[in-house]
């Protein structure tokens, strides 16, 4: 019977409407679409409502989706009859497709949709083609983002609406029972009020979250813009394109500079001929030995110290400024550091920094020179820890100093300050900063005499 009926269906009809391959441990949906498992689960999030790919419709709560007996064993008899692997993972993934993913790369001015909607491949196109498409395809998604916003509080005022009718139909039936009317009515109105409160959460925490992506996207729609004046407009003065470059970097550095934590040095781990402040906000090298008592967290070696707060996870940025320092090291490091030898900060070590030497010479990491254009007096390290990513920005000029891409982090990060060794006379000192416009403390060097 099941292989009869396999064969009275097309391939089609087997096709999941995700992966576009035949049904692995096919499941349905309460609107009546059908989807792998693994598929289905994947796009769901514990915390948001659950929404039906292909229809879009909302449910709530979240249904339990079980495996379709009758269509899996369909599909069993499909494959027996085609003979062919159940799956086309590895043709997709070597395509580079994943559904609803759109990359942006700004600094290329290239793009990929990889979409549901349209799995096949990138067309050759010109540059001035693909800006535009880019900046289409950012609108269309913020459009579509707008109209679930609105669905969504719609679907949170119907679910209002039900909630106080349950809440009259539960007085009426509880009150022929004379003995627990009290009782029962008041444990039914806490259960749909408790309903109710879950659901307007997870309607509040979705909403968020399409509000922040839809901020991002207008920001790299702006971005995008500028590129293409600089890009398509060869026939600009310099001085104009500069400008716009100059525009750019600062949007960069804005949107690096939105994600601002408050960072304070840990004596624990301070060199014992660092000296800090009593509020940990500042450090110097001096020339006697401060007596601190043994920690394995401690320098023993390098005049360095990190910060109290660790991150394992989203993005993080702060701001050092420094001014009339021959020798210094700033950035990140991992927790796993080795702290008592004598190792040069490297990302193999677990370092992610840039410094000075010799009063002119700028390196990232050991290996890198840098060419800058101007001194930095005030430097600015961002860090995305899924993305793998590191930048230090010039603050005062608004440009990117270098970036560590592809990093793989797989433990906590903290912030990485080093004075170095020096003269008697200077040290390097960190303050906290009062002069930015935003209200998140900062970070930032001074000299100290």
């Amino acid at each position: 019977m099941a292989a009869a009926a396999g064969c009275l269906l097309s391939k089609d009809q087997l096709l999941c409407s995700i992966c576009r391959d035949v049904f692995t441990d096919p499941v349905s949906t309460p609107c009546g679409h059908n989807f792998c498992k693994d598929c289905i689960t994947e796009m769901v999030d514990v915390d948001v409502p659950f929404q039906c790919p292909v229809c879009m419709k909302m449910f709530y709560p979240k249904p339990e989706l079980q495996v379709n007996t009758l269509i899996s064993q369909m599909v069993g008899a499909f494959r027996r009859s085609e003979q062919r692997p159940a799956r086309q993972e590895e043709g997709l993934r070597v395509l580079g497709f994943k559904p609803m993913v759109l990359l942006l790369c700004l600094m290329c001015v290239s793009f990929v949709w990889d979409c549901m909607k349209s799995n096949h491949p990138l067309e050759e196109v010109s540059k001035g083609e693909k800006l535009e498409r880019m900046e289409a395809e950012i609108q269309q998604t913020i459009e579509e983002m707008q109209l679930k916003i609105e669905e969504l509080k719609r679907s949170v005022e119907l679910s209002g609406e039900d909630a106080d009718k349950e809440v009259a139909d539960g007085v009426q039936v509880f009150a022929a029972l004379k003995e627990s009317a009290e009782r029962g009515e008041a444990k039914l109105l806490e259960t749909i009020r408790e309903k109710q409160r879950r659901t307007d959460l997870q309607a509040e925490g979705f909403i968020k979250k399409l509000q922040q992506d839809i901020r991002e996207l207008k920001k790299r729609k702006t971005d995008v813009e500028l590129l293409s004046v600089i890009e398509l407009n060869e026939t600009l003065p310099e001085e104009k394109i500069e400008k716009l470059r100059k525009m750019l970097g600062m949007a960069n550095l804005r949107r690096a500079q939105s994600y601002a934590v408050d960072v304070t040095l840990d004596p624990d781990t301070a060199n014992q001929y660092l000296v800090l402040s009593d509020d940990n906000k500042e450090v110097y090298h001096s020339h006697a030995m401060e007596h601190r008592p043994y920690n394995p967290k401690r320098f023993y070696y390098n005049a360095a110290v990190l910060g109290q707060q660790s991150f394992s996870s989203g993005k993080f940025y702060f701001e050092v400024q420094i001014i009339g320092k021959t020798r210094w090291d700033l950035g990140v490091a991992r927790k796993s550091i080795n702290r008592r030898d004598d190792i040069t900060p490297s990302p193999a070590n677990g370092f992610w920094t840039v410094g000075l030497r010799n009063g002119n010479q700028y390196k990232a990491g050991p290996g890198v020179r840098l060419y800058l254009q101007s001194a930095p007096e005030k430097v600015g390290v961002f860090v995305d820890y899924e993305e793998g990513l590191v930048s230090f920005y010039d603050v005062e000029a608004a440009v990117l100093i270098y970036s560590f891409t592809q990093c793989s982090f797989t433990e906590e990060l903290y912030p990485y300050f080093s004075p170095s060794f020096g003269s008697f006379f200077w040290r390097l000192s960190f303050s906290l900063c009062t002069t930015l416009t935003w209200s998140s403390p900062k970070f930032c060097f001074g000299p100290t005499w």
